[in-house]
Order: structure tokens, then C-alpha cells, then sequence
């Protein structure tokens, strides 16, 4: 997690954050074309009682409406793969029983193969991974194999012509419109990351980013600190929402601009707070980006922003996730180091989801380890889920750390997280992310509750 809200949009699935919305809708939009497509095949092919052709098209309806099934409830990644496998198979096949080319009719399925090819890269763009790279060249490689042949197994269920003189034009318009539509998806999408990348220069220059503060609770309900969540109010568009500019500001570099400033707007926080009695005890965490952390000087360029606000340096936590390492776990090391040695304490974020080893968590000089909210949301809904959050807590208390769980949303879950022995905690369960004034009121209220408590017990002991 960098700079984003600690607890889940519960308007989107968890495991959907970081990924493009507009990817999302074509995805799904997609796959409902080719369902409602495959459906109508299967229909018409079952007037004409071509059973085969008729139970093909009902398994492309089945792929399509799979697919969009698996992208409603989350699976966005599982979705991605699983329908370029399944569709590249089908077309491959399709072409091979059924769409053999005749004198008079051309093949045309293999249309729908660079379809494929262009989602694959799409993808690919998103997350580069080879196994899209080996779809992309099977999907043209097929294509063009299927061009320049007419081959088709000896057994196949050849398509009369009288049909495909109708299913010529239709899958040509129709594949034609898909290429299109994919083309304009990743053209939008490229330049919708520029946009937004001069968009947050500007914002960082004009002050149109905010920091909000969610609370951190120890296990008697006490407020013992904040984390700091950055938000950017568009001066036409209002605020966006962390996941539509976060992912475009790594992809572009900016984390460490971006980075520094919500460095020096926390520090600046932390020296507001020392002259309040109850908030000068509180902690303040901020998210630190493996790009921001890398870059040379870093360490320096905290210690001086420290400096400049005359902050107590232990007031101040840093957060990093596990992918801070892939530059090397010795270089990261010695600037953690230097940065302890002036009080300042570390916490590693999002513990499990990244590259965890028993073997850097033990030599990383941290002192707190944060429990991912998707292992708190699966902790109550299977047994093996509960088990590996407490194999976590375990872990973490006896490298002697402070175990923090972020998401906790509903008092079973909180239960379960302090049953396990899980000290600290954060989520929607005990605040939401708030403007800084309207965190001082939360605190402000909190502390008044804590000394009223005491005077009300007595009044009861005395009746």
C-alpha cells in the first residue's frame, strides 16, 4: 500500500484497486458481447439443427458470460488469463472443425486472433509478464497460419455456405469493431495517464493535495496515532480518488515528488501537534514508495525535513512495503539504519502480499508488522484463513515486533485479531480517513471520554 486508504472501497472489489476502471468496463463489456453473440449463434444453429455448430457457440457463450461473471465479483486477473487461454483455444479450434475456407466462401474466424493478440498486449502494458508475450505471438502466428492455408482436420464439421454467407458479415463487422474498440481502450488509457501525470505536477505545484488521517488503536481502544493518507482535490473534478492517480504517479515516476511533499506536510503536522498535550503523544505514519526510498539521498533528505520542523523523530513512522528489497536488502538496511539511529521506526505494510522471507524480515530493522487487510477479511471465513493470520501474529511477536492488523471492519473481526494477540489496529471499524481537524475533534472527544470514564466508575462504587 502507498498512500492509499488503509481499509477497502467497499464499492469495488479488494483485489480490484489497482487496476484500471476503464480496463474493468472493457472487459466486461466484452464479454457480454461475445455471450450475447455466442447465444445467438446457438440459436440460430439449433433452428437449423447443426448441433455441433449449435453446441460450439454455446460454449463461447459459456467463456464469454464465465469471464464477466469473474470480473463482477473480483477476479479481475483470474478473469484476464483465463479468457485469453480459453478464447485462443476456441478460435484455434473453431477454425480447425469448422471454418475450413471453400471455393466460394473465405475463412473467418481467424479474424477474432489478433482480437486476442491486441488484449494480450493490453495486458501486457498493465503487467509485463511472458506468458503474454506467448500469447500474443501464438494469437499471430495462428492468424497468420489460418490467412495463408486452407487447412482443416480431415474430421471436421465444415460449415455449409448458404450459412456462412450470413456469419461472413456478421464476425467480419464484429471482429472489426472489437480491433476498434481495443485500440481506442489502450489509446484513452495512454493518454489518460498523461493527463493525469501533468494534472498531479500541477496539483503538487498549486497545493491541490491533501493529507487525511485515520486512527491507530492499541488493544484498550486508545488512540495512540494516525496514519497519514494523501487525497487530491481537482480544482473542476473534486477529489479523486487515490486509486485512479496513485498507480499513474509510480508508472511515471513521481512517487518521489509526491513522496516528499506528504513527507514534509506530516512532519509539518507533527510539529502543529507537539504543542497540543493530547495529540503530542501520538504517532504519525507515512507511507514511503520503494521508487521514493531508492533514491540516493533519501535518508538525508528525511533527517533534514525532521530537522527543519523540530519534530521528536520517534513521533515519526515510516511505512514500507515488501518491494522496497528488489533493489538489494543490504543497501536498504544501511539506510534504515541510519534513520533508526536519529529514533525514527519503521513498519513493514501489507505483510504477506510481496516477496516475505523469514530471512530479511529478521535482519530489516523494523518494529512493527502490519497485517494486510485481504488475510483480516479471510480470517473469519475459513479455517485456513485464520490459522495463516495467526501464524502471522505469531511470527511477528516472537521476532518481537508490534503486530498491527489494517482493515478491521466489523467487532468479530476485531475480536479475532485480539484473541490471536494483534496489539494495534486500523479501519473503518475505529474511523475512517479524516480531514486534520477533524481528526483532532476525534481525538479531542476520545481523551474526554477516557477521563470521564474513571469519574462515572466512582459514582457507581459510591451508589
Amino acid at each position: 500500500m502507498i498512500l492509499t486508504e488503509s481499509t477497502p472501497d467497499t464499492s469495488l472489489p479488494a483485489n480490484t484497486k489497482k487496476q484500471s476502471q476503464r480496463l474493468i468496463f472493457a472487459y466486461e463489456a466484452a464479454c457480454l458481447i461475445i455471450l450475447c453473440a455466442g447465444l445467438c449463434w446457438f440459436c440460430f444453429f439449433g433452428w437449423q439443427q447443426n448441433w455441433p455448430l449449435a453446441f460450439a457457440d454455446l460454449l463461447l457463450a459459456a467463456i464469454g458470460g464465465t469471464g464477466w461473471l469473474m470480473i463482477r465479483t473480483g477476479r479481475i486477473n483470474a478473469a484476464l488469463i483465463g479468457s485469453e487461454i480459453a478464447f485462443l483455444v476456441f478460435a484455434i479450434s473453431f477454425c480447425l472443425v469448422f471454418d475450413a475456407p471453400s471455393d466460394k466462401m473465405p475463412r473467418i474466424s481467424h479474424l477474432y486472433l489478433p482480437v486476442i493478440a491486441l488484449v494480450a498486449y493490453f495486458n501486457y502494458l498493465r503487467q509485463k509478464s511472458t506468458f503474454q508475450i506467448v500469447v500474443i505471438a501464438t494469437s499471430l502466428l495462428a492468424f497468420i497460419f489460418f490467412s495463408s492455408t486452407k487447412f482443416a482436420l480431415p474430421s471436421a464439421f465444415i460449415i455449409p455456405d448458404d450459412m456462412r454467407y450470413y456469419a461472413i458479415w456478421f464476425n467480419s463487422i464484429l471482429a472489426t469493431a472489437m480491433l476498434c474498440g481495443g485500440v481506442y481502450a489502450i489509446h484513452r488509457e495512454s493518454t489518460g495517464h498523461n493527463e493525469i501525470s501533468r494534472a498531479l505536477r500541477t496539483a503538487v505545484r498549486h497545493d491541490q493535495l491533501e493529507l487525511y488521517f485515520q486512527p491507530q488503536v492499541d488493544n484498550a481502544g486508545k488512540i495512540i496515532g494516525a496514519e497519514a493518507l494523501l487525497r487530491w482535490k481537482h480544482p473542476q473534478k473534486g477529489y479523486i480518488p487515490p486509486i485512479d492517480f496513485i498507480p499513474v504517479a509510480e508508472e511515471s515516476g513521481l512517487m518521489p515528488l509526491i513522496g516528499g511533499w506528504v513527507l514534509k506536510e506530516a512532519c509539518q503536522t507533527l510539529a502543529v501537534w507537539s504543542e497540543d498535550s493530547v495529540l503530542s503523544q501520538l504517532r504519525l505514519a507515512v507511507n514511503v514508495s520503494a521508487r521514493q526510498f531508492n533514491v540516493d539521498g533519501f535518508e538525508q533528505s528525511v533527517l533534514e525535513t525532521v530537522e527543519l520542523f523540530r519534530i521528536d523523530p520517534t513521533k515519526l513512522k515510516l511505512e514500507l512495503t515488501e518491494s522496497v528489497i528488489i533493489s538489494g536488502v543490504d543497501p536498504v538496511i544501511a539506510k534504515m539504519n541510519i534513520l533508526r539511529a536519529a529514533g525514527i521506526e519503521f513498519a513493514l505494510d501489507d505483510f504477506g502480499t510481496g516477496y516475505s522471507s523469514l530471512n530479511y524480515l529478521r535482519r530489516l530493522p523494523v518494529s512493527q508488522l502490519k497485517i494486510d487487510r485481504s488475510f483480516v477479511q479471510a480470517s473469519l471465513e475459513s479455517p485456513s484463513g485464520a490459522s495463516l493470520v495467526k501464524s502471522i501474529v505469531r511470527m511477528g511477536l516472537d521476532l518481537d515486533l508490534v503486530v498491527l492488523a489494517e482493515g478491521i471492519e466489523t467487532a468479530p473481526q476485531h475480536r479475532f485479531l485480539l484473541d490471536c494477540g494483534c496489539e494495534e489496529f486500523q479501519g473503518y471499524y475505529f474511523g475512517r480517513p479524516v480531514p486534520d481537524e477533524d481528526f483532532k475533534a476525534l481525538v479531542a472527544q476520545k481523551a474526554a471520554e477516557s477521563l470521564a470514564r474513571p469519574t462515572r466508575l466512582k459514582a457507581v462504587v459510591r451508589s
